[in-house]
C-alpha cells in the first residue's frame, strides 16, 4: 500500500514537472550537461557489461553493477579532473576505475585491466559503428571520410 503511494506520488510530481514551465526555466549550457551526462552513462553502463560478461562471465557481471561502476566512476572521474593536475587526475582516475571494477565483478587487479581494456575496444567499436551510421569522420581514424575508410 505505501509503495503504491509512493509511486504515485512520484508519478503525480513527474507530470506536474512535465506541465509546467520547469525547463524553460534552465539554462541551455546546464540541460545539454544533464543530457550528456545521461547518455555517457548509459553508453558506459552498456559497454562496461559487455566488457564484463566476456571476461568474468555473466553471473558475476550483472547491469546493476555496471551501472553503478558506471555511475560512480563518472562522478570520481570528474572530481579527479576537476581537483588534480591533468596527469595526477587521470592516473588517479584510472586506478578508480579499476578498484571499481575489480570490487563489483569480484574479480582479481588482472581481470579488473582486463575489463578495462575490453571496455576500450568496445567502446571504440561503438564508436566507430555509431560515427558510419550518422556519416561522422571518425577523429581516431585521421578524420578520414568514411567512404575512404570502408
Amino acid at each position: 500500500m505505501v509503495r503504491r503511494m509512493w509511486i504515485t506520488t512520484f508519478a503525480a510530481f513527474i507530470i506536474n514537472l512535465i506541465s509546467q514551465d520547469f525547463w524553460s526555466q534552465i539554462p541551455k549550457e546546464t540541460l545539454l550537461a544533464l543530457i550528456s551526462f545521461i547518455v555517457n552513462l548509459v553508453v558506459l553502463t552498456v559497454v562496461f557489461y559487455i566488457a564484463g560478461v566476456i571476461v568474468v562471465g555473466k553471473q558475476r557481471a550483472l547491469l546493476s553493477d555496471a551501472f553503478v561502476i558506471s555511475l560512480l566512476g563518472t562522478i570520481v572521474n570528474g572530481i579527479c579532473l576537476l581537483f588534480f593536475p591533468p596527469l595526477i587526475g587521470l592516473i588517479l582516475s584510472l586506478i578508480i576505475w579499476l578498484l571499481l571494477i575489480k570490487r563489483y565483478y569480484e574479480t582479481g587487479w588482472l581481470g579488473a585491466l582486463a575489463v578495462g581494456i575490453l571496455a576500450v575496444i568496445v567502446s571504440v567499436v561503438v564508436l566507430v559503428v555509431i560515427g558510419i551510421i550518422l556519416g561522422i569522420s571518425i577523429p581516431i581514424l585521421g578524420g578520414l571520410p568514411l567512404f575512404l575508410i570502408s
